[in-house]
């Protein structure tokens, strides 16, 4: 099928443009890239970053001639806050499968908390989880986790510049992280309730800076609809 040709208002997104979106729950992050091209009937469009369908936060989406620059943003460090479970753990790391394995916090102190996460920073070697959009063998890992196949991964290098414990409220803590690309918090979380012998989930999670780019910058997505309708609606 041809494609519809692209309306001058819309050019600058087929010449290329960067956008800061931020994600709401429940959206994959290829969800976001098929709403931009349909949206701006842009077909080069890819996003630097995938964010959990749980997650939410800071997604960069670029388009056109941008799409050559997604490697150096996904390279970015990053930022996030979120919150975790102590007491127990789940398949997936967080809330895609139901809480197991449940552990008294009882025994667990403000201090000992604070002092379990000193281990963690700097280089460290992580799992990547069974469920993740990782790819072994042409296949990605959650794909295979959901026909209960355990794949076989190495553990990947990666740093935590700053990990944070922002607020406790047993079970429920408040985190901030500072880390470097391939970096899976839902795996931090794991190792760290394991760290603590009681088990823990990430139950939230929001990426709140790439680089430079901030996610007070970024627009949701029924702004960023409704500019590109504006933009049509003046030809």
């Amino acid at each position: 099928m041809k494609q519809k040709p692209i309306p001058d208002a819309l050019m600058p997104y087929l010449e290329g443009k960067v956008l800061l979106i931020d994600k709401p729950i429940g959206w994959t992050s290829f969800d976001i890239v098929k709403k931009v091209r349909n949206l701006t009937r842009v077909i080069k469009v890819g996003h630097a970053g995938t964010l959990d369908p749980l997650a939410t936060g800071l997604l960069i989406v670029c388009t056109g001639k941008y799409t050559k620059s997604i490697d150096a943003y996904m390279g970015m460090q990053k930022e996030y806050t979120g919150t975790m479970v102590l007491g127990a753990t789940t398949p997936t790391y967080d809330l895609e499968s139901e809480p197991e394995n449940f552990k008294t916090t009882a025994a667990l102190t403000n201090e000992l908390i604070q002092k379990a996460t000193l281990p963690f920073i700097g280089e460290i070697f992580q799992m990547p989880p069974q469920h993740s959009a990782i790819k072994k063998d042409g296949r990605r890992l959650y794909e295979s986790a959901r026909l209960g196949i355990e794949v076989k991964v190495d553990p990947r290098k990666v740093t935590i510049e700053s990990f944070e414990i922002t607020n406790i409220e047993l079970p429920t803590i408040e985190f901030k992280v500072v880390c470097s690309t391939g970096t899976y918090i839902r795996s931090l979380v794991k190792d760290f309730g394991e760290a603590l012998e009681v088990g823990a989930y990430m139950s939230s999670l929001r990426r709140t800076r790439i680089g430079e780019f901030n996610v007070e910058d970024a627009k949701v997505w029924q702004d960023i609809e409704a500019e590109v309708n504006t933009l049509l609606e003046g030809e």
